[in-house]
């Protein structure tokens, strides 16, 4: 529903921020990894998603859209809440987890309180190759002035493409046309391609 929240910092705390954005303050809560990554100046914005029950609506921010895929990552498995997930992300950075997770360390996502070496163990095992397809800079920002490739590649990875041969393809095709393709024709050769 949120896509991110953008206004004045009224309020801020290693747990929520309270952020006025058109008169409405909105509560957010947040992991110490965002607290650390939000300045005391007077504007704000917060990548936001909205946690429904049917007694409460609960608002989630995070510093970056990486910090906050993560999160959705780890809310998605079985036993993994968003507090808990939330807990994760103020344990250790998101870079952290991610490594972790790819890496198979089961040892360091067991010492993040509340989480047991069961579901270490199924956090590992569920997202081990979601995360190795989406490769080691999904918690990189994305750039605000894409190329035509980028735009392809991130196209082609939200299809479920893994990066590394989708990037691969899209260089043959780009070097086969000289550069000159629109992102819809580096897509649809691409998409023959692979």
């Amino acid at each position: 529903m949120y896509d991110y929240i953008s206004g004045k910092l009224m309020f801020k705390s290693p747990s929520y921020v309270v952020i006025d954005a058109g008169g409405v303050g909105y509560h957010i809560n947040i992991s110490v990894n965002t607290y650390s990554g939000i300045s005391d100046d007077e504007k704000c914005k917060l990548f936001a998603w909205l946690h429904v029950k049917e007694d409460a609506h609960t608002l989630y921010g995070f510093a970056t859209d990486g910090e906050r895929r993560l999160f959705l990552h780890l809310i998605s498995i079985s036993g993994i809440g968003p507090n808990t997930a939330r807990m994760m992300l103020s344990s250790i950075s998101p870079a952290e987890i991610q490594a972790a997770i790819v890496s198979g360390n089961v040892s360091l996502i067991q010492r993040i309180k509340g989480i047991g070496p069961k579901s270490a163990q199924r956090i590992i095992l569920e997202l081990q190759d979601k995360l190795r397809k989406e490769g080691p800079d999904t918690l990189t920002v994305v750039p605000v002035s894409q190329t035509v490739k980028d735009e392809a590649l991130s196209a082609l990875v939200m299809l479920g493409f893994a990066r590394n041969v989708a990037e691969k393809v899209l260089d043959q095709e780009i070097k086969k046309n000289n550069g000159e393709l629109t992102v819809e024709e580096l897509i649809k050769f691409a998409l023959k391609t692979l």
